[in-house]
């Protein structure tokens, strides 16, 4: 049938998250099959119903653009609230940790001193990659009526977080292997679950930064 050949071409056209993906389908389609049957109670045939639904519908070309901003842009709501709860979440629950370990603060005693100013730009540069996806965030939903390219605040948000990713390994591993810190952190259980989690939560927001730059550099579909 018409509708279904329609709505199939859209699911082919469009890309983005799964689940806004199918809602945005499904929403197409009902909305042609509501027209297609206000047709038919007028009087015409299922084949002409369909044909005039799918014409006052639009041609896919005109469509699928306007749905795929719509994808692009959830995808960039998602990685903002990510970074924007993750990112100083575990911060501050690494600032917990090292305020209760180690207990001896004479374990620290032997560190150098770049130490804290590396351990404090590296909170910073948290801190200011959460402030960014607050704001994109907001971009990306009260101010989108405003917002005439969403995909740029998106792809923006996307290339600081792989930015992000040397940065942080860098400032992490001179802070964990160029100082001579304490030791017993390994039987510490709260600080072993945090470096469990912390790599698990970088993973994620390269995940949903990798979606948000194939998402924006991918033509617009036709």
């Amino acid at each position: 049938m018409l509708i279904d050949d329609y709505v199939a071409g859209l699911n082919r056209a469009l890309e983005g998250p799964g689940g806004p993906k199918r809602d945005l389908v499904v929403e197409a389609r009902d909305s042609l099959v509501d027209t297609a049957e206000a047709y038919e109670e007028a009087g015409l045939g299922r084949l002409e119903a369909e044909r005039l639904a799918v014409e006052e519908f639009g041609e896919l070309r005109e469509i699928a653009p306007g749905y795929q901003r719509e994808l692009t842009a959830t995808a960039g709501r998602r990685l903002a609230a990510l970074l924007f709860v993750s990112v100083p979440l575990t911060t501050l629950l690494w600032s917990l940790i090292w305020a209760f370990f180690p207990v001896n603060a004479d374990d620290w005693a032997n560190r150098p001193e770049w130490f804290l100013p590396v351990a404090r730009a590296l909170d910073l540069f948290h801190l200011a990659t959460g402030v960014l996806g607050g704001l994109t965030l907001l971009a990306l939903t009260w101010g989108a009526r405003w917002l005439r390219r969403p995909e740029r605040a998106t792809r923006l948000l996307a290339v600081w977080v792989w930015a992000m990713l040397p940065v942080t390994l860098l400032f992490s591993a001179a802070l964990q292997y160029g100082s001579q810190g304490p030791t017993g952190f390994s039987g510490f259980l709260p600080g072993m679950l945090l470096s469990l989690t912390t790599p698990l939560l970088n993973g994620l927001q390269l995940y949903c930064a990798a979606r948000c730059l194939r998402l924006t550099r991918r033509p617009r579909p036709a």
